[in-house]
């Protein structure tokens, strides 16, 4: 199984979009939080930074990163829980489990530290930084599948955002659609889940196992006729 971490395994997109709204203001670039989420959730980095070039002409040198780091990563260590329901789904989980996320590694496992979900995890986590290209691609999830000797077309992704729903299906992945983040009542965004049409939509962790074994139940009696 595939784990997107922001929105899934740690309950912080809110914050996430808070910090990065705060630092298009320093720089001029007026935002509500509902187009932040249209325009940047789940997207890597790179694509956050290309986007703000492009389309309003700020340029994220250094400074403005470290900025934006230190202010999210203060607010991370006052603020981060982990996504309720999470760590037990994960206990009670029999297949082999990672995480493939469009953050960086070092914000990956600070997350993950901060919320007592590391060791669960640890060493399978996987970066938008290790491949050439970021969610909607599908480089991070079949690289991810390649590093855990799994075909993809037996990876249950687990996403929350458009984004890596999308880079799920173009993996050839079995995608279940999380909408139980604090982020999910934002204007349009079950919508834009829906629209995508992911195998599974569901809004509690605690059902992730009973989703997952009857999945597989109904893989089984289909390769079996």
């Amino acid at each position: 199984m595939i784990f997107d971490c922001d929105g899934v395994l740690v309950d912080s997109e809110p914050v996430s979009v808070r910090v990065l709204v705060d630092a298009l203001r320093r720089k001029g670039v007026e935002m509500d939080e509902a187009e932040a989420y249209r325009r940047f959730l789940g997207r890597s980095l790179a694509t956050v930074t290309k986007t703000m070039q492009e389309e309003f002409g700020v340029t994220a040198d250094d400074a403005f990163l470290e900025d934006m780091r230190h202010d999210l990563y203060l607010r991370f260590r006052s603020e981060l829980k982990p996504v309720p329901g999470i760590a037990d789904a994960l206990a009670r989980l029999t297949l082999p489990c990672c995480v493939a996320s469009s953050s960086q590694p070092e914000r990956i496992r600070l997350s993950l530290t901060l919320t007592g979900l590391i060791d669960r995890l640890e060493p399978h986590i996987f970066s938008a930084a290790m491949v050439e290209n970021g969610k909607p691609a599908p480089d991070l999830f079949l690289h991810a599948a390649e590093r855990m000797g799994v075909a993809p077309r037996d990876c249950i992704v687990i996403e929350d955002s458009p984004a890596g729903i999308e880079a799920g299906q173009r993996a050839g992945m079995v995608v279940f659609a999380f909408v139980g983040g604090s982020h999910a009542s934002t204007p349009g965004y079950r919508e834009r889940i829906a629209a995508l049409s992911p195998d599974v939509v569901f809004d509690a962790m605690p059902d992730l196992l009973h989703l997952v074994q009857k999945h597989i139940k109904g893989r089984d009696s289909t390769i079996a006729r």
